[in-house]
């Protein structure tokens, strides 16, 4: 009897012993060498996921990670994002980040070309899980942008550019909150009072600075160019800058010509005096502060590009001079070919 009741206690014993190193192996002992940066959609199974760790990692065993994934029902509970599995994580850690939607974030980045809410749209699908036609249609939609104070017409004024750490499912409204803010710590009481000198609101900087990005991005001429626009204000003349009716085309002239001039829209500058309706593009914080801190040359009124082709532009006050440096610079351009 003794002897049955020692090796009972045996068995418990040991069974005991391997429950706690199971549950040590699942809960408190890493499973994985390596990092993996999993990015989970809605259609993804369980075995997608190990499939994605694999090839990133080495899961040192994936029967056990199986069978937490079972024990956790991640096929029922496992939520979209992108998660950042290490050599620390254990398969319990890992299944439960899935069901609860731990996520790490990823760096968003806005700046570069951002001509048309069609780049936007690309640019923003590229970076985080949003469908890049819904992100156009939701752009054109004026009951979605009004808690953002801006219209169709505008729409480039809720864009900042910068970099955010934001989670890889936001959504668009996510998104132009965090825009929303960057642009509001942007616009200090000083920035707001230069723009006041310069005889423009907020809203008018922006749309000054979008037209300046179309014109250079040769950054010691930024505020000489809207030192130049600033004039033409001053003075009621016409803007007359390219950049708004290559706007009106959708960017897709090669070259603008004289015929081009006579598109009809208010953002077209050649035909409709001062600022257009808002934005041309979306510009980054130094064009602003191009706009903020203009350099009104001495009363410069015109500029064309260099016949150089180096990216730089000369500047004439007079419609003469700038008619001479117009010619050097068509010239040039027929010697090109």
């Amino acid at each position: 009897m003794k002897t049955v009741i020692k090796l009972l206690v045996l068995i418990v014993g040991l069974a005991g012993i391997f429950f706690v190193y199971d549950w040590l192996r699942d809960n408190k002992i890493p499973n994985f060498a390596g990092t993996a940066d999993l990015y989970v959609t809605e259609d993804m199974r369980p075995e997608d996921v190990i499939s994605s760790l694999d090839s990133q990692l080495t899961v040192l065993s994936q029967t056990r990670l199986r069978k937490v994934f079972r024990q956790k029902d991640v096929a029922s509970f496992m939520k979209p994002g992108h998660y950042r599995v290490t050599t620390s994580c254990t398969s319990v850690y890992v299944a439960r980040m899935l069901n609860n939607g731990w996520q790490s974030p990823v760096s968003l980045t806005l700046s570069g070309s951002l001509r048309t809410t069609a780049e936007i749209a690309r640019k923003l699908s590229r970076q985080i899980h949003l469908d890049s036609a819904s992100v156009r249609r939701a752009l054109e939609d004026s009951a979605f942008l009004a808690p953002y104070g801006v219209s169709p017409d505008n729409v480039f004024e809720a864009f900042f550019p910068a970099t955010y750490d934001i989670y890889w499912t936001a959504s668009l409204a996510d998104v132009l909150d965090r825009c929303r803010k960057a642009s509001d710590a942007f616009w200090t009481e000083d920035r707001l009072t230069a723009a006041a000198r310069q005889g423009l609101s907020r809203s008018q900087a922006v749309t000054l600075a979008s037209i300046v990005k179309g014109e250079s991005n040769y950054k010691p001429e930024l505020r000489k160019i809207a030192g130049v626009y600033l004039n033409r204000l001053d003075r009621g003349m016409l803007l007359q800058a390219d950049p708004t009716v290559a706007f009106c085309y959708d960017y897709e002239l090669k070259r603008i010509l004289f015929r081009h001039l006579e598109f009809d829209s208010p953002y077209n500058t050649y035909k409709y005096a001062g600022l257009p309706p808002g934005p041309i593009n979306v510009p980054d914080d130094y064009y602003i502060d191009a706009v903020l801190n203009a350099d009104r040359g001495g009363g410069n009124l015109f500029f064309c590009a260099s016949p150089s082709f180096d990216g730089t532009h000369v500047f004439a006050k007079t419609a003469e001079g700038h008619a001479r440096n117009a010619t050097a610079f068509r010239k040039a351009l027929n010697n090109r070919g």
